[in-house]
């Protein structure tokens, strides 16, 4: 497995190439957040990001989506995947809200795992980008790469990737990671055809050296 310390440099690499990466989805209050990443389960930030104003307009806060018919929550958001299975999610997590957490979008992980639709990925993203909250979010670019530089062995569950990234990274610089580590992975370490021949951690990495030389 990658070292500790590799692995710092390899984020550094990753950090030079993606600078300042942050967050895909637009979001303006941590509420917003919440149900723009419920939205994005197993749907591309694009898709989310283009039904946002008009269902932020209409639901600006945990009362209104509560209160709300579900068909009409369907309404604004039946372009994206799974939509009827979310509109239930999102009205049900915002009666939550208002009922436990006195309508404001608690800030802790015990917490926002307990609302509906929300996992650990969600409430790490939630806590990391509204709260400033240290968490390492594991999504598809961020396994994926991991598991092909081998900073976890390639079995590894998402839980695995999460204990392993948080166990070898400053915590101060899991959020900003986490975003970074995506967007290597979304433009870079990409699940087909990877740019290995010009990549910068392709001296530490077996799985791009083997791709190389087998072309």
């Amino acid at each position: 497995m990658l070292s500790k310390a590799k692995t710092l440099w390899a984020l550094e690499q990753m950090k030079l190439e993606f600078p300042n990466a942050q967050g895909a989805l637009n979001w303006d209050t941590p509420f917003h957040l919440l149900m723009a990443v419920i939205l994005s389960a197993q749907a591309t930030d694009i898709s989310v990001n283009k039904v946002a104003p008009a269902l932020f307009d209409r639901f600006p806060d945990p009362a209104s989506l509560a209160s709300a018919d579900l068909q009409e929550i369907e309404s604004y958001i039946h372009s994206i995947g799974l939509y009827h299975n979310k509109a239930k999610h999102l009205k049900a997590c915002a009666q939550q809200i208002i009922a436990r957490f006195d309508g404001q979008v608690p800030q802790s992980h015990t917490d926002l795992e307990s609302l509906p639709g929300v996992g650990r990925k969600t409430a790490n993203v939630v806590l990391g980008d509204a709260f400033r909250i240290p968490g390492f979010a594991v999504d598809t670019h961020v396994a994926r790469v991991s598991k092909r530089l081998q900073i976890v062995k390639k079995s590894a569950s998402v839980q695995e990737v999460e204990q392993a990234l948080t166990a070898k990274l400053p915590k101060g610089e899991w959020v900003i990671d986490h975003h970074t580590m995506i967007l290597f992975g979304r433009y870079r370490c990409t699940a087909r055809n990877p740019k290995c021949e010009t990549c910068p951690l392709l001296s530490i990495c077996a799985e791009g050296q083997r791709r190389v030389n087998t072309k």
